[in-house]
């Protein structure tokens, strides 16, 4: 049986430990945590416009499930991403985990400058991921390779989210991003192969180049635990992606709204 000073001494202990856990949990932003704002779990359904084919000036739309969610503080799924964080601070405001992002690919025959091109397949990529909450916003810092094998490629992206509104009827981040892509990476969604060359669209090998992202994402409550979620981003091509002659425009947009429920 322990003795009583030594349960009090215990007990303190075991409380201060707790306090400072529940210290540096509060110091995490929610809100930024990730580029779509959330204070609680997210799982619903959304419709996606996104250009047909690398570089088009039409689009698709898709219909995707929406998952933004933390598990156990741990592990986490954010849209296309799943992973998880290995390292941590004492605050939890400076993390460093792995994760793997899905990239769509698309369908030649629905683009007019791909026509007769093979397809470019979904890919997964996987890599580490640093991210550094401060009081002015959230940095992402993430390498990543294609796991999957298709273009043998990688990325290199830093990304900066803001909060811009933080209220009980509306949350809105706003994000900037720089995108290094590997040669690899745009040669196979931009470049144009031997076996894909016609009289009006000439072989083209694409070499590495930065691309830019900006964009804003939102939520805003409905009923208990329901919310509207939407997006739109915009990105510019980089001179490697813009010289290809697939390329239609180098302003490439895209937008999403969604529904989320309780789960």
């Amino acid at each position: 049986m322990l003795h009583p000073r030594l349960s009090r001494i215990t007990a303190s202990m075991a409380i201060t430990m707790f306090s400072a856990a529940a210290e540096a949990e509060s110091r995490i932003d929610r809100q930024t945590e990730t580029a779509v704002p959330r204070a609680q779990n997210l799982y619903g359904l959304g419709v996606g416009v996104l250009p047909r084919t690398s570089g088009s000036d039409e689009y698709r739309a898709l219909v995707l499930p929406i998952i933004n969610a933390n598990y156990g503080d741990r592990f986490f799924v954010n849209a296309l991403q799943a992973g998880a964080w290995l390292l941590d601070s004492e605050d939890q405001r400076l993390r460093f985990g792995l994760s793997a992002e899905a990239k769509f690919g698309w369908d030649a025959s629905k683009g007019d400058r791909t026509r007769g091109m093979d397809d470019r397949d979904f890919s997964i990529f996987v890599g580490p991921l640093l991210r550094w909450q401060t009081d002015y916003g959230t940095f992402n810092i993430q390498w990543t390779t294609d796991a999957s094998g298709n273009s043998n490629g990688q990325q290199f992206q830093v990304q900066y989210i803001k909060s811009l509104i933080r209220s009980p009827q509306l949350r809105l981040n706003g994000m900037v991003g720089a995108t290094w892509n590997s040669e690899k990476f745009n040669n196979y969604y931009f470049g144009v192969h031997r076996n894909e060359v016609t009289a009006t669209r000439p072989f083209y090998r694409a070499g590495s180049g930065v691309e830019f992202q900006l964009g804003a994402n939102g939520v805003i409550p409905t009923i208990k635990d329901h919310s509207l979620l939407f997006g739109a981003f915009i990105t510019r091509l980089s001179n490697a992606q813009n010289d290809s002659p697939i390329t239609e425009t180098r302003i490439q947009p895209m937008a999403y709204v969604g529904y989320s429920i309780p789960f």
